[in-house]
């Protein structure tokens, strides 16, 4: 009963799986409600297109009416008013069509417009989604390999002080080496505890960017070989700039814009419709003979056809003032785009000089790694030797592990800054 239980248990609980970056942007890209928002508006741009177009076409409707009248009215069979009770039945069906408003036309290429805009704005969502999921991936492995450090020297500590105790029982270290490693325990704990927090803190926040509200999910980190930018380009940030969808988004913004101001003049154009009834009717006077319905309907048919031309002539100023209002908000979307244009430059520059000096940083660390790692092992022999103090011999291990994870950390952020740029260039 027990096995069954809990062969139960582990059907019950999700398995952990283990996510690359590559599957953590892929999922994001598809699953975020941000880029799910965005797929809606570009499904509501398409059927806005449909809708304008739609305008182009006649509007038809039809109706019937059925009516009894008592006491005084009048009598159709000799036009004269007196007390009779009847009953009336009137049908219709009527076309209506505006055979020439331009306005039709400029919402069409307007409707067209925002569809492009809304694939841009997608894009940029996708954009800033994965951005944010490279941010807190990294975040999550750096704090994650700073706890690993922490618990090595930890685990080093207790060994290092379990070891020491005995050759002080022996003679060979003095009493004052155990004081000397305790003393540094507490501390080292204490910033292990901080550490663990931060993981546990960063994991959820990369849950978060993920919109993943379960955990059961970890991160890895596969091993891969750091890539060079061309950085000496002198087109680069243009480059990026101009393959950025925030960038496209507000030239069509500014597109919609300018079409809007066609739009707000077509109020000065006439308009030019047509219509089309077909009506009938049956009227019958209770108590007395009538012809039959379909008889009535047939014989008194009437059909009309209409055109009008609507001329605008005084407004009162509306029209014009919507004219200057949409020319200023195409100024204002030109500073949109400026704002946006700085704002680029200014991510993709931060990101070029991050990574260059992530790079170079990590060159830095990679030449000096080799000198640490002797350092190390020349330490740990003098100490075994009795030539080096434990206090000191603790020292050396932890700038040696502390180095390693410096080491990993720039690493990493040399990465970090290279999958940023392929999101900016849209790789």
């Amino acid at each position: 009963m027990k096995k069954l239980f809990f062969l139960l248990l582990i059907n019950l609980v999700p398995a952990q799986q283990d996510w690359t970056l590559k599957q953590c942007l892929d999922y994001a890209s598809a699953n975020h409600p941000l880029i799910k928002q965005s797929t809606v508006n570009i499904q509501k741009n398409e059927r806005q297109i449909s809708a304008t177009k739609g305008m182009l076409l006649p509007s038809v409707d039809a109706g019937i009416s059925h009516n009894y009248n008592f006491g005084n009215g009048i009598n159709p069979q000799n036009n004269r008013r007196e007390a009779i009770n009847t009953q009336t039945d009137n049908l219709y069906a009527q076309v209506n069509w505006e055979l020439m408003n331009w306005r039709n036309y400029l919402n069409i290429s307007l409707s067209k417009i925002n569809k492009e805009t809304s694939d841009y704005r997608m894009k940029q969502a996708v954009n800033e989604v994965k951005m944010n999921v490279i941010r807190m991936f990294f975040t999550y492995h750096n704090s994650k390999s700073r706890l690993e450090v922490l618990e090595t020297q930890l685990a080093g500590i207790e060994d290092q002080i379990r070891r020491t105790e005995k050759e002080v029982e022996t003679g060979n270290r003095p009493k004052s080496d155990i004081y000397d490693i305790r003393a540094n325990l507490g501390t080292m704990q204490e910033q292990w505890v901080s550490a663990r927090n931060q993981k546990d803190l960063s994991k959820i926040d990369l849950l978060n960017a993920l919109a993943i509200t379960q955990d059961t999910l970890d991160f890895i980190m596969p091993e891969e070989g750091l890539t060079d930018s061309d950085f000496d380009d002198t087109l680069f940030v243009r480059n990026l700039l101009e393959k950025n969808p925030a960038y496209w988004a507000i030239q069509k913004e500014i597109g919609a814009q300018q079409k809007n101001i066609e739009i707000a003049k077509s109020a000065y154009l006439p308009v030019l419709t047509g219509s089309y009834t077909w009506s009938s009717f049956y009227n019958r006077i209770f108590e007395q003979p009538a012809a039959a319905f379909t008889d009535q309907i047939r014989d008194n048919k009437n059909r009309q056809i209409s055109f009008g031309l609507s001329i605008p002539v005084f407004n009162k100023l509306q029209v014009k003032n919507n004219v200057e209002i949409a020319k200023l908000n195409v100024i204002n979307s030109t500073y949109d785009k400026e704002m946006i244009i700085n704002n680029l430059t200014q991510s993709i520059n931060s990101i070029r000089v991050q990574f260059l000096n992530a790079q170079d940083k990590y060159r830095l660390l990679e030449a000096n790694f080799e000198n640490q790692r002797l350092s190390f092992q020349k330490s740990e022999e003098k100490y075994k030797e009795g030539l080096m103090d434990a206090y000191t011999f603790f020292v050396v291990r932890n700038n040696w592990l502390e180095a390693n994870y410096n080491l990993i950390s720039s690493k990493n952020e040399v990465i970090r800054q290279t999958e940023m740029l392929k999101i900016l260039g849209n790789e």
